[in-house]
């Protein structure tokens, strides 16, 4: 094995080959001036073959990093070496930036003597750029992800939108703003003016040096007039985002809220913007603005997709935010307005209820009771609590509560109660079952019928403050189709003996078993037990209650007043 070509191999086949390979191929004196090269080489420097020889890289392509100090050292130690360069080149190319991978090596004569370089160059333009597109891609999957994490973490609209520009800042921004559609009459304002539009600023994020010069601009919180034909208008008009690279002052006046905004603008160095719409579900929430300021470069197209996929992230979490807040509300005024009106009872007994709805991040529950006064001085107490959360289950429960004030109107036992509704639920084919405890309370003859339809026992509170719990057979639940029995059940109430109906979300814990969770309420001992109604209940939610309520607590107290007291 040697070094040398074959002797048999003519000298046209090493021709056809430099001239038909697409690497280009070159020869170099040891001043790295072209000797030789070949058609490849020409057509990518964009100059004929001739044009090169005698002249060196720089002059030939100048706005190419050649790594010529790389190239003298393979001249010096003969070592091969390869080597990355990119430009541009004379010649017309679809690519931004040209990138080429050489190998270089040294040319020797027969006596050992350096005679200069064989270069062979091949253009990876096109493989960088796809290369660059898959890094691109896979930054962004990690910002998406990033954000799917960090963006949306409550139901709350003004802090998901302060997650965003938080997470906009520490990646492509200087300044990140979110402004909503302000609501008609927000903050008892006056309406905007004809032609502007009001939006609430809702977060603020900026890089250290801006944070103080930003906030003249406006503060979380704050409702902004923005002037037509503006930024954030149009931006809300088209759905499309609106980039202004270091527009004129001219153009800067047209899109800033106000004209007036300019000077400060150039005085905090702001020199780009980029304004993206915030839209979920066909509807229009508001609108990002980043900034860039200082040496920051202008916004480019890369920037925007990014921008966009974060804030379409952000948008669906506000909406959802949105969604639930105006679901929340019409639910909690629903219950509230149901609870607030129980029957009344007869006047020879005292009733106190106390609710309490589920943390701020849970939709209120079905929970319900109500009181009213039938035939022969009898008292109907109930207390339910409908399978869900939601607006749906404050409707049914207001279904459960119109039926039972029909059903029990005739003068039923409780057990017989519970049968009717129970047969009038499975033929409306009811898809949310609910628990429910009756009494048919008696003062005058001082006894309670009471029937269960899978809820808790009740309970008795005696005048010294003990607590026992009645033993009521459980039904099944109203409407679960279960075609079960309910059995009606007879107790003594002596005077000054209070009874007690409640929920679960007074005893249930995640943690433990009901029996315990029922046995810590048999366990109390309350003190002033024959006081008020009210402040009995206070003591119970204070006993029992946990501090942040799971689930959604109401009681009903009862105790029949003095005879004399009930003008007897």
């Amino acid at each position: 094995m040697h070094d040398d070509p074959p002797a048999d191999i003519p000298a046209w086949v090493w021709q056809a080959l430099l001239n038909g390979t697409t690497a280009g191929v070159a020869v170099l004196d040891t001043d790295l001036r072209y000797v030789y090269v070949n058609p490849a080489l020409a057509l990518m420097n964009g100059l004929d073959a001739d044009a090169h020889v005698g002249r060196t890289i720089e002059e030939i392509v100048p706005l190419v990093d050649a790594g010529e100090e790389t190239l003298r050292q393979v001249l010096a130690d003969g070592r091969t070496r390869e080597l990355v360069s990119s430009g541009q080149t004379r010649a017309d190319s679809p690519h931004r930036l040209r990138v080429w991978r050489g190998s270089y090596h040294r040319l020797e004569d027969e006596q050992g003597r350096v005679r200069g370089l064989g270069a062979v160059i091949l253009e990876v333009s096109a493989d960088r750029e796809i290369q660059a597109e898959l890094e691109r891609t896979r930054e962004r999957l990690q910002l998406l992800d990033a954000a799917a994490v960090r963006i949306g973490r409550t139901l709350e609209v003004d802090r998901t939108g302060q997650e965003l520009c938080d997470l906009l800042v520490e990646v492509i921004a200087d300044v990140a703003s979110v402004e909503v559609l302000a609501t008609k009459g927000s903050a008892g304002r006056r309406p905007p003016q004809d032609g502007m539009v009001r939006l609430r600023r809702a977060a603020l994020a900026a890089v250290p040096g801006l944070r103080e010069a930003v906030q003249q601009f406006g503060m979380p919180g704050e409702h902004i007039d923005y002037q037509p034909g503006s930024a954030i208008p149009r931006c809300l008009e088209t759905g499309h985002p609106m980039t202004y690279n270091v527009p004129a002052d001219a153009t800067l006046r047209r899109s800033a809220p106000n004209a007036d905004r300019v000077d400060a603008y150039r005085a905090a160095g702001i020199h780009s913007a980029l304004v993206v719409p915030l839209a979920a579900r066909g509807a229009q929430l508001g609108t990002v603005t980043l900034v860039r300021a200082g040496s920051s470069p202008a916004f480019d197209e890369e920037d925007v997709s990014v921008a966009v996929a974060l804030a379409d992230r952000a948008a669906i979490s506000m909406d959802n935010a949105r969604r639930y807040s105006r679901e929340h509300g019409i639910a909690v005024e629903l219950q509230r307005a149901l609870l607030a009106a129980p029957g009344t009872p007869h006047p020879q007994i005292d009733v106190a209820t106390r609710y309490l709805p589920a943390g701020a991040t849970d939709l209120v529950g079905g929970d319900w009771f109500d009181t009213l006064a039938l035939p022969s001085g009898i008292t109907l107490l109930a207390m339910g609590d409908v399978m869900g959360h939601g607006v749906e289950a404050a409707v049914e429960m207001s279904h459960y509560r119109s039926m039972l004030r029909v059903v029990a109107g005739e003068g039923d036992p409780p057990d017989r109660i519970l049968r009717r509704m129970d047969a009038l639920l499975a033929a409306a084919g009811t898809e949310r079952p609910a628990t429910c405890m009756l009494a048919l309370a008696d003062p005058v003859r001082g006894g309670c019928w009471f029937a269960n339809a899978g809820h808790l026992p009740p309970a008795v509170v005696t005048p010294d403050g003990r607590v026992r719990l009645l033993d009521v057979p459980t039904g099944p639940p109203l409407g679960a189709d279960l075609r079960g029995q309910y059995e009606a059940v007879y107790v003594r109430w002596p005077p000054g003996d209070t009874l007690l109906l409640y929920t679960d979300g007074l005893v249930e814990r995640r943690t433990e078993d009901i029996d315990t969770s029922l046995g810590r309420l048999a366990g109390m001992e309350l003190p002033h037990a024959a006081g008020p109604l009210d402040a009995l209940l206070a003591r119970v939610v204070h006993r029992l209650a946990p501090s942040v309520v799971e689930d959604d607590v109401a009681l009903l107290a009862a105790r029949a007043r003095p005879r004399f007291e009930a003008g007897l």
